[in-house]
């Protein structure tokens, strides 16, 4: 894993929670920001997974459990997945704040995946 990498997925996961706080805090349901918001987290995701494959290769290989990171990894990108399809079909404004929850979930998982990798 990547510290700096790890660090730009934190800031951003911080940034669409706090999007979707006030979207929901405004009585808004999902629209484009706060879905492309949860689309942004779970490329950056996307990408950390191919960036934890190839890390090992090149000598970057994690200090702590590899199962347990690799356990954390597969669940932060699941749960922006699993929200983003929940608030495509639940219009409401509840959805927002389900995605705002996901992306705190997700940035204090990415901190404890570089805890774990060293």
């Amino acid at each position: 894993m990547i510290a700096w990498y790890g660090v730009a997925v934190i800031v951003v996961a911080l940034a669409a929670a706090v999007l979707c706080s006030v979207e929901a805090l405004r009585k808004r349901s999902p629209n484009d920001f706060t879905m492309g918001a949860t689309l942004v987290v779970a490329l950056l995701l996307v990408a950390q997974v191919v960036v934890s494959i190839v890390a090992p290769f090149s000598g970057n290989a994690p200090e702590g459990d590899p199962l347990e990171f690799w356990m954390y990894l597969v669940v932060a990108l699941l749960l922006p997945l699993g929200a983003g399809f929940w608030a495509l079909i639940d219009r409401t404004r509840w959805a927002n704040l389900v995605l705002a929850v996901v992306h705190l979930s997700v940035a204090v998982m990415t901190y404890r995946m570089l805890v774990i990798w060293g």
